[in-house]
């Protein structure tokens, strides 16, 4: 009981507790709070007929509700009931009020028909008054804008491209912007870039014009130039001297600046005119027109384009700059090449110059300056590799000329050019070498028409043409009487004449090079000895070594050279003198002639010793001996006889000769003609000799001999010359005595009687006498009486034989 009564309670307290959560949920679902959901979740548990309780609940609470409104209702419905009443009785007097107002509506109506007619007419009025005034206002706005750009058309009509810029700016920036409301003024905003863009296409045509024509007039602008720098320079050098002959003097001065000034006023007036050739001077304005690049500057300035020109104006100038650097390939072969390349060149860089000037920006100096480096290096290229080709020094010479007004035409300008004379001292010494070429020809030339032979004068007027043209002076010619004869041929006056001019050829080239006159005077004596050196000198020695040049014109070239070597002195005298530089100058160089024409003379002389020695071989071929032959013919031979005479008329034309020439070419002769008959005795082909040769061969000695004794040349002491023949006249001695027992005991020793028989020579010949003599003995055998003899003479020279063969060998042992 106890545990039902527990439950009893338990489900009490669970009823009561579900009541009171349904009234909750009722009292929220009636107080309106959102959301609902955790009500109705309470609601709606687990516990079972919980919906339809809630749903009982909710319909009791409904229920109250409507009893409650119906009591509300019941309260105030004889209040509503007379307000319905009240309102009724209000209805008549609500429609008679409603007539009247109609009534009174219709007349006010009537009565304001006309002052709404005039009131509409008057706002009509004021609208077209105001519409008006808005145009006139508008007009004064748009009609600036309309002349603005009506002048701009009229501007590029006239190609007045710079001011229609302005006008632009002005339209943009001031008029356009008051009325930018129009449609027409959007139409002129779109026209404007347009117009600047056929602005800037026409002043870049203008531009490519004005490129192309200062292309085209490059070497009209350039001569011009190069002329007034040439006249200028004439006139500056005129002037100086005559300042310089007038120095102190202070009104001269005066009036040569006076006329300096006017002469340089005439200077730039002055030109050479092609049809009249008239003396006038255009400058680079005259001959082309400026503006175009001004006003192309001017437009792309205002467009703010300005780089984008410069760096256009740049690469177009630079690409003619390789266009003008580039020379014709023939420009070497005439001085007109020369002088259109270089017009071209000063041409350009006068433009350029003059833009630098004029405008500010488009070309900066240090533009200029990388320009010109540019050009010099490939002008200085293309000189070296054109004027190697020059062969004539004349063109050589003009191009020169050309060069250093080249150079200082632009210097005038600001150039630097100091490389351009560097260059010149490479072209001088090219000129140099084409002069060497040039006179190498004419002194063999002059060599060539020489009759190498003394010059006769016939009387004073003939001697002194001579003396006028080489500086000759002999005090014991001078006492002589005419006609006579100078002792050198026709070719050294003409030879000092041209060296003469030859230094007059180098001079040319070595003035207006700005340098001193101690370096022209230095180049000059340079230049001078390298024609003496290696031109004449070269012509010299091949002179000599000619085989038509005998041995009277050897004779007559060494003269010819000595009187050179004298005159060595004067030419130095001669460059002293145009130079105005002193001889005693520590830095003046010598000339090296007396070295030259000192070689010339041993090459000479060597060849006289040559060419007599050729002459002696010459006369020995013709020489015929019987070698075989039993007796001599008691004279001399006949060739032997003939080389003596041609040797004393030879050594006669020696007098003139310094006398160790003469000597040393006797000598070498007698010793030559010697050396040859010992050899033609000891010639390997020769297998016997004849005792009768032996005497014939002797007699031949003897004559040479004689010919040595007769003293051919003045000067040796005692008998010098005849021991060039001491080895020939010892050996014959020996066979023609017979003293071999005196040889043999006497041999090594410095007192023997043949100390300068070889015993291999005197073995050789020996054998050759004993084969002779062997022969002779079979063909004469029918002489009993001889035979004897003969053995014992041929038992002796075997003996001989052996006796030298011992001494040949211990000579050799012994070396």
């Amino acid at each position: 009981m106890a545990r039902k009564s527990k439950s009893n309670l338990s489900e009490l307290y669970l009823e009561e507790n579900k009541d009171q959560i349904y009234e909750n949920a009722l009292a929220e679902i009636q107080s309106f709070e959102l959301p609902l959901g955790t009500t109705l979740r309470s609601v709606y548990d687990d516990q079972p007929n919980a919906h339809q309780r809630f749903m009982e609940k909710l319909d009791a609470c409904i229920r109250n509700h409507d009893r409650e409104i119906e009591k509300m209702c019941n309260f105030h419905h004889q209040g509503f009931v007379d307000a319905i009443t009240e309102l009724l009785k209000v209805r008549a007097d609500a429609e008679k009020l409603k007539v009247q107002v109609t009534d009174t509506n219709r007349r006010l109506q009537d009565a304001g028909k006309e002052v709404i007619a005039q009131t509409e007419e008057i706002i009509r009025c004021r609208i077209q008054q105001r519409n008006i005034t808005t145009v006139v206002e508008k007009l004064r706005l748009c009609l600036p804008v309309l002349e603005m750009y009506g002048k701009l058309k009229e501007q590029m009509n006239v190609k007045r491209y710079y001011s229609a810029l302005k006008t632009m700016e002005q339209l943009e920036n001031l008029y356009l912007p008051r009325v930018s409301q129009y449609r027409f003024c959007q139409i002129m905003i779109e026209n404007l870039p347009k117009l600047r863009e056929e602005i800037k296409e026409i002043s870049m045509s203008d531009l490519k014009d004005f490129l192309e024509s200062i292309r085209k007039h490059s070497d009209r602008i350039g001569e011009t130039a190069m002329k007034q720098a040439q006249q200028q320079k004439t006139f500056s050098t005129t002037l100086q001297k005559q300042n310089n002959v007038n120095y102190g003097r202070n009104m001269h001065l005066g009036r040569s600046r006076i006329l300096e000034s006017k002469n340089e006023i005439t200077l730039k007036r002055t030109f050479e005119d092609d049809d009249d050739h008239e003396e006038e001077v255009l400058t680079a304005q005259d001959l082309v027109d400026f503006s175009p690049v001004y006003r192309c500057l001017h437009i792309y300035s205002v467009l703010g384009d300005g780089e984008i020109f410069e760096n256009y104006y740049r690469k177009q100038r630079r690409k003619q700059a390789r266009l003008v650097l580039q020379p014709q390939s023939s420009m070497h072969e005439t001085v007109e090449g020369y002088r259109r390349y270089f017009s071209q060149i000063v041409g350009f860089f006068v433009v350029e110059d003059h833009i630098l000037h004029v405008t500010q920006g488009l070309v900066t100096r240090t533009y200029t300056d990388e320009l010109w480096n540019m050009a010099l290096s490939k002008i200085i290229a293309v000189l070296r590799t054109h004027s190697s080709y020059c062969s004539d020094p004349d063109l050589v010479l003009e191009l020169k000329n050309l060069i250093v007004v080249f150079a200082d035409t632009l210097q005038g300008y600001g150039f630097p050019v100091n490389r351009l004379f560097d260059l010149l001292f490479e072209i001088r010494d090219q000129y140099n070498e084409t002069l060497l070429k040039k006179w190498s020809g004419l002194f063999r030339d002059i060599f060539e028409a020489d009759n190498y032979s003394p010059i006769p004068v016939a009387n004073e007027e003939e001697y002194k043409i001579v003396i006028s043209k080489f500086p000759f002076q002999d005090p014991e010619l001078d006492k002589q009487s005419f006609p006579k004869k100078l002792p050198m041929s026709q070719s050294v006056p003409q030879i000092y004449i041209q060296v003469k001019e030859f230094i007059y050829a180098s001079l040319k080239f070595s003035e207006s090079l700005h340098r001193s006159s101690t370096e022209i005077d230095d180049m000059l004596r340079k230049s001078t000895n390298l024609l003496l050196t290696r031109t004449l000198s070269s012509c010299l020695q091949n002179l000599i070594k000619k085989p038509h040049i005998g041995l009277t014109e050897l004779v007559q070239i060494i003269i010819n050279t000595t009187h050179l070597e004298q005159a060595c002195k004067y030419l130095e005298d001669f460059i002293s003198n145009i130079t105005n530089i002193s001889q005693v100058t520590v830095h003046t160089a010598r000339l090296y002639g007396l070295s030259t024409f000192k070689d010339a003379r041993h090459a000479a002389e060597g060849e006289i010793y040559t060419k007599l020695n050729q002459k002696i071989d010459e006369f020995i071929q013709i020489a015929d001996y019987d070698w075989t032959m039993s007796e001599s013919d008691g004279r001399a031979s006949g060739y032997l006889m003939d080389l003596i005479n041609f040797l004393r008329s030879t050594f006669q034309v020696f007098t003139h000769l310094p006398g160790k020439v003469a000597q040393t070419a006797c000598m070498s002769a007698c010793q030559h003609l010697s050396m040859s008959l010992m050899q033609m005795l000891l010639d390997s082909e020769l297998k016997q000799i004849s005792m009768g040769a032996i005497q014939q061969f002797n007699l031949d000695v003897i004559q040479c001999e004689l010919f040595a004794s007769s003293e051919p040349v003045p000067g040796f002491q005692g008998d010098t010359l005849q021991l060039a023949f001491i080895d020939l006249r010892q050996l014959l001695d020996l066979f023609m005595v017979w003293d071999w027992s005196t040889y043999l005991a006497d041999y090594g020793q410095a007192t023997s009687k043949y100390l300068r028989v070889n015993p291999g020579t005197a073995l050789t010949l020996l054998e050759k006498v004993h084969r002779g003599m062997r022969d002779s003995s079979k063909k004469n055998n029918i002489f009993a009486q001889f035979r004897k003899n003969d053995r014992d003479k041929q038992k002796l020279i075997e003996t001989v034989v052996k006796q030298l063969r011992g001494l040949v060998n211990g000579m050799s042992q012994h070396t």
